[in-house]
């Protein structure tokens, strides 16, 4: 079970690289756990550590001092190319992410992170270069990201935009469940469901 998305505000993490793909959120070494334990250290390793383990300078984003505890990612374009792997999402949300904005996800990326409590949100292109130009000049930017109503709202300036989403994946992220949770969350209504209706057809014999 993930974290219920309803409201949250949080500053930005920015990460205006592009084409951003799933081997450099999280390496291949890393898919031989079926775990989520220890992978927030495997986020974005080989951008953030050498290889003797030490950290890289200057430092990546993620391990400047400031950032900790930020949990909106702004990356750039079409974040998480490449393989699917749901440990993208879990790596993600291992660190502390809950959201990430950028003009466009990768299919795959998109559908692993709704099933996995991480909330994808598309913005237009002018919207996004609007949000690097104000964390630029507002590195402690804040936004309010509202999942029930569907928008986010800066701080700065009182803006606000409206963002879309699956109606069944909206309601998932908001009882912070998948699919099977929600399948199972309902166990007691399917089985009444089948009590009422018997099987058309004789299985037993």
């Amino acid at each position: 079970m993930a974290e219920p998305i309803v409201a949250f505000t949080s500053r930005v993490i920015p990460l205006p690289a592009e084409n951003v793909d799933t081997d450099q959120i999280i390496p291949a070494r890393y898919l031989k756990t079926t775990g989520k334990s220890g992978l927030a250290d495997g986020l974005f390793r080989d951008w953030r550590f050498t290889r003797d383990g030490s950290l890289r300078e200057p430092r990546f984003v993620l391990d400047l001092p400031e950032m900790q505890g930020r949990s909106v990612l702004l990356a750039g374009d079409n974040f998480g190319a490449g393989s699917s792997r749901e440990h993208a999402p879990w790596a993600l949300t291992s660190w502390g992410v809950r959201a990430v904005i950028s003009t466009s996800f990768a299919d795959i990326f998109r559908n692993n992170a709704l099933k996995n409590g991480l909330l994808p949100i598309v913005v237009s292109p002018a919207r996004h270069a609007a949000l690097f130009d104000l964390l630029a000049s507002h590195p402690d930017l804040e936004l309010t990201v509202d999942l029930e109503a569907q928008e986010v709202r800066v701080a700065h300036g009182a803006d606000r935009f409206d963002f879309e989403i699956d109606p069944f994946a909206r309601r998932m992220l908001l009882e912070g469940t998948d699919e099977i949770g929600y399948v199972l969350g309902r166990l007691g209504l399917i089985e009444a469901w089948e009590a009422a209706h018997p099987a058309r057809v004789d299985t037993t014999g």
